[in-house]
């Protein structure tokens, strides 16, 4: 958090963080393939 001098460009990056970490951090052996088009589709949205 340091290294970010206004608040707005810390929730920015956070918010483009985690919808990036959701993408590609989904183990696919665990849901179907519906669920994780779902998943995807919301995550990039």
């Amino acid at each position: 958090m340091q290294q970010f001098r206004r608040i707005r460009s810390l929730q920015m990056f956070a918010s483009v963080h985690a919808s990036v970490t959701n993408h590609f951090n989904t183990d696919r052996s665990l849901y179907p393939r519906a669920n994780f088009k779902l998943n995807r589709d919301a995550a990039l949205a």
